[in-house]
């Protein structure tokens, strides 16, 4: 086993402390380390990454990158290639938000009409009863208490801490998307369940243009119908032909301050301000209220259901409950033994 120099380490440290990171922020760092520009040395780059995921693979782990579907930016990020006990151990969430985080993921990736997003009125609302499987695969009737204890408040703090954590994301019309995390995490998953692929890139479709012709499945990415746009000017569907009309997409994810990331001062404010609610945390109380006492309008019951159906929805698409998802791919315990290879 090849051992790896600092420049290496200080690769993986900087994803594993700071999460996934645009490809302009790695890139910087890279250049940081090596004293080597990208423009005229994307071979050594590439080494760089090679030789990181050939030892990264005797923890199971990758380094890989991905594209955002919500605004097209390259991302890269460390992953957790198994989903076992062992890796779950390092979870900070409970067993009620991760199974609240399960069913917004359903949810998005379902919506045959690919908006990538679920209304925060209809994820406060998510009945986590429909999330406990017996040992047939069925529903079950018996439902833990923890789950009948998962209040409005409560998931209103998942969503924000999962936003935080880059799990999910903010868009600017103020609904969810999925955040860098699951696009990376998840793209194993996204293929097992049947989500519909982007005919370019073959990458997950849950956030895509669909084909306007009603009869047919193609759907594209944004950003991919972007290019080809810009390549040819006009597209035509390469399944049944019809001539497509791009427009580019309005929602895109709001950045999240991250506390994590803020430089950190050496001396705390002697005599701080009185701190004033923000936009973000008055629509959040006024999300909540609405939330308990109307729902939102378009509001259906069960996490598991379609929002808005398509007449010809793909035919290799199907309901799933098989998401198994682990956070323990950051956790400490796997940072040392990275260091330690």
């Amino acid at each position: 086993m090849a051992v790896l120099s600092w420049k290496h380490h200080t690769l993986i440290q900087s994803l594993l402390e700071r999460g996934p990171l645009t490809e302009k922020e790695f890139h910087l760092i890279f250049t940081g380390i090596t004293g080597q520009n990208l423009g005229t040395h994307q071979g050594k780059f590439n080494d760089y990454l090679l030789k990181i995921n050939r030892e990264l693979s005797y923890v199971q782990l990758d380094l890989r990158a991905c594209r955002d579907p919500y605004d097209g930016r390259v991302y890269f990020g460390v992953v957790n290639n198994v989903s076992d006990d062992q890796s779950k151990l390092g979870t900070k969430y409970s067993v009620p938000q991760i199974a609240f985080f399960k069913a917004i993921v359903e949810t998005i990736a379902q919506d045959v009409t690919a908006e990538g997003t679920i209304c925060n009125l209809d994820a406060l609302n998510i009945k986590l009863e429909n999330q406990v499987l017996n040992s047939s695969g069925s529903q079950s009737q018996d439902v833990p208490a923890a789950f009948k204890n998962f209040t409005m408040s409560h998931k209103e703090k998942t969503l924000d801490q999962l936003v935080k954590d880059k799990w999910l994301c903010y868009t600017e019309d103020d609904n969810i998307g999925l955040g860098v995390r699951s696009i990376l995490d998840l793209r194993s998953w996204f293929h097992n369940a049947g989500v519909p692929s982007c005919q370019v890139c073959n990458e997950a479709g849950f956030k895509a243009k669909l084909c306007p012709n009603d009869g047919c499945v193609v759907r594209i990415h944004h950003y991919c119908l972007k290019k080809r746009f810009s390549q040819k000017g006009v597209l035509v569907c390469p399944s049944c032909e019809t001539q497509w009309q791009y427009q580019p997409p309005k929602a895109e994810p709001i950045e999240v301050e991250n506390e994590e990331t803020e430089p950190v001062q050496s001396q705390p404010s002697s005599n701080p301000g009185p701190s004033q609610p923000s936009l973000r945390s008055k629509r959040k109380r006024q999300r909540l209220n609405d939330a308990e006492t109307a729902g939102c309008s378009s509001q259906e019951s069960g996490a598991n259901r379609k929002r808005v159906t398509r007449s010809s929805a793909h035919p290799s698409f199907r309901v799933f409950r098989g998401l198994d998802i682990s956070f323990g791919s950051f956790s400490n315990n796997v940072y040392l033994l990275i260091r330690s290879v």
